[in-house]
């Protein structure tokens, strides 16, 4: 392996743990990413750090002010609601691919529907909506398609920055966990084409429900 190679997995690495911060809600949307602090945590020089916040820059899940480094990206109104139609055509497509269901197949939306449960019972609303997250990846994967696995999860990053808005994460999630719930007893019934319409009204009243809480 080159040393340029080694530099980009490890710039790779890199944004893969600061996203998976993102995800967890461990870094809050307008949060900055203090470099030396970060190199620390991370272990790695400052050339890499910095070719790891380029990579999730063109995610579109941090930004760069000049003269005042890396932030957390906040989202607009009209991410918001492109996301959502894009998370309509990507999640509800994959479920009207999928002819039959297999059992094992669903083990990943089980257990994240088990996980957001828990979450809920000890009030841990970043918890809930990790698993929330999960679930909707485990939605995808029901596709077996690797592209729209990755597709999805770079989608659902850039999603999870939406939640920044909220003075309520709890209870908008709570109603969301009961219908995971619904669209699990479907795709164990093997109907995923009706699991993919419910999934399609679930997230016109999500959309709705996460837009009257951003600003105009």
């Amino acid at each position: 392996m080159t040393s340029l190679q080694s530099e980009s997995g490890a710039a790779s690495r890199v944004a893969n743990e600061i996203r998976g911060w993102i995800v967890k809600g461990e870094l809050q949307p307008g949060a900055k990413l203090a470099e030396e602090r970060m190199r620390a945590q991370l272990a790695v020089s400052r050339s890499t750090l910095r070719e790891g916040f380029q990579l999730l820059v063109r995610e579109r899940l941090v930004v760069h002010v000049l003269s005042s480094g890396f932030f957390v990206r906040r989202l607009a109104r009209e991410d918001i609601a492109d996301l959502m139609a894009t998370r309509e055509v990507v999640e509800c497509g994959a479920l009207w691919t999928v002819n039959e269901v297999e059992a094992s197949s669903l083990d990943r939306v089980e257990t994240a529907v088990v996980a957001g449960q828990t979450a809920r019972e000890s009030e841990h609303w970043q918890a809930v909506a990790a698993a929330s997250i999960e679930f909707h990846r485990g939605l995808v994967a029901l596709a077996g398609s690797a592209r729209l696995d990755y597709l999805i999860a770079q989608i659902l990053a850039e999603f999870r920055l939406a939640y920044g808005y909220m003075e309520d994460p709890l209870a908008f999630h709570v109603t969301y966990l009961r219908k995971h719930e619904t669209i699990l007893k479907l795709l164990k019934e093997n109907a995923a084409h009706a699991a993919a319409e419910y999934l399609r009204s679930y997230l016109t009243s999500s959309r709705i429900d996460l837009l009257v809480r951003v600003p105009e």
